[in-house]
């Protein structure tokens, strides 16, 4: 008896596939040895490979995405008019036999030729911009809370309980005080003089904290930690002004864009991470085209400003659906059947900043009061824990996003949610409203009918 040969279709005929690396990178036209050539990763050597695969008539490119080596690479591919697949290295880590560079390029090239491969996400290049200035804003915020912790420890080191005194190191009143302790100023009533009348400590309890060793060595370090904080505010500053520099000139690019205006929403609070020059909210709003996000409760201008530079307003119309949205952001259960049985619905592992930002933001949707999205998630905390409501809500949010951005609709719970005057303007009405009705009370008798 024969065997059966199983064909599978050609999807893509004129295909490579590239094994990307720190030093070299291996390109594979084909299944022969003497189509395989390896390249160094300089900037002739990109050219190189592009053009050593046009002179084989290829026309669709797939490559892994190892760390950020392939970036540059991809940049190349694309000017040179390649249909580039970036694929996820645990998709191409099947190939039989012991692992090579020859072997993981013809692997890849094997699977694409076949179809087999599926491209990552890749953001417009507007947002990759915008990207790249948000997270070098992120790593700057970063290093200024680790120079916080520092200076918290040496003050701690030195006797100097400026935390128990003031709510924030790190504030009006703490920065004042720790600039004069690193000036020399060591005397605990001139210290204190330094208090913000915002604080609520007096200044005989503030001098009280301030009596140290006033040891050298801890006072050289915490004057280092301090200019270092005061450094790290400063590029914070810079990029700042560059990207509200960036949303700008994106928004003047287009008319109907700069005639759009939202309605202002002071109870959006801003802490002192928040971006400063410019008015994220109605910049928001512009920016996604009449797509209102901050209407949502919970939602906050740091995750507006996450799904701004990390998907864009052009990355939402690459999922087809909602469903596709959630599951890319690992929020969505991972169903595995076998036998006609569930074997698990576990939400998959890994996190990116889109995730992280939604989450954050569901977590505060828990501590509202009377909202559809907290009812929601104190509904599934109640069954599933707090854990399982973060990731509930999250995915909840993330459907209400796509919905509003790519079908431009506003965002309409079923039950509105009422801010603390309204509240207390509706309790008021429905007291008196009782007590008119308790009272028998007529029209005529309250002044409200002249006749």
């Amino acid at each position: 008896m024969s065997r059966k040969k199983v064909e599978m279709d050609i999807v893509h005929p004129d295909c490579a596939g590239i094994d990307v690396g720190s030093k070299s990178h291996f390109v594979a036209v084909g299944q022969a040895l003497e189509e395989v050539k390896e390249f160094g990763v300089y900037a002739n050597d990109l050219v190189a490979i592009c053009q050593w695969l046009q002179s084989y008539g290829i026309r669709s490119v797939a490559m892994e995405s190892t760390g950020n080596y392939w970036q540059s690479l991809y940049v190349e591919l694309v000017r040179h008019g390649f249909a580039v697949t970036l694929v996820n290295g645990k998709f191409t880590k099947h190939a039989q036999g012991k692992k090579t560079d020859v072997k993981d390029c013809r692997w890849i090239q094997k699977l694409h030729t076949l179809g087999l491969l599926s491209g990552s996400f890749l953001p417009d290049e507007t947002t990759e911009q915008l990207r790249t200035y948000c997270r070098q804003r992120t790593n700057w915020l970063e290093l200024a809370a680790a120079a916080t912790h520092k200076m918290q420890k040496y003050l701690r080191l030195l006797n100097f309980r400026l935390d128990v005194v003031v709510k924030d190191v790190c504030g009006l009143t703490g920065l004042t005080i720790i600039s004069q302790i690193c000036k020399g100023n060591l005397d605990p009533h001139a210290l204190s003089k330094h208090r913000h009348y915002n604080c609520r400590k007096s200044e005989a309890e503030i001098a009280k904290a301030l009596q140290g060793n006033n040891r050298p060595d801890y006072l050289f370090c915490l004057k280092q930690e301090y200019n270092s904080y005061l450094f790290f505010q400063e590029q914070i500053e810079a990029c700042d002004t560059a990207i509200a520099a960036f949303l700008q000139q994106q928004i003047n690019t287009n008319p109907t864009k700069c005639q759009l205006a939202t309605d202002s929403k002071p109870y959006k609070r801003l802490n002192k991470n928040a971006i400063k020059g410019i008015d994220l909210n109605q910049t928001a709003y512009q920016y996604f085209e009449g797509v209102d996000l901050m209407q949502i409760e919970g939602v906050s201008h740091a995750t507006v400003l996450t799904l701004m530079s990390e998907i864009g307003p052009a990355g939402f119309s690459k999922f087809k659906t909602a469903k596709e949205f959630t599951s890319w952001l690992r929020l969505a259960p991972n169903n595995k059947i076998s036998g006609g049985k569930l074997l698990s619905n576990r939400i998959p592992k890994g996190s990116n900043r889109l995730k992280i930002a939604l989450r954050n933001a569901a977590n505060v949707i828990g501590n509202l009061k009377d909202t559809h999205l907290s009812n929601f998630y104190k509904r599934v905390a109640y069954r599933r824990g707090a854990t399982a409501a973060v990731s509930a809500t999250a995915r909840k949010l993330a459907v209400v996003i796509w919905n509003m951005v790519t079908k431009k609709t506003p965002y309409k719970p079923p039950t509105d949610y009422l801010f603390l005057d309204q509240k207390r303007k509706l309790k008021l009405v429905e007291k008196i409203r009782k007590n008119i009705a308790k009272l028998d009370l007529k029209p005529q008798e309250l002044g409200f009918a002249t006749n």
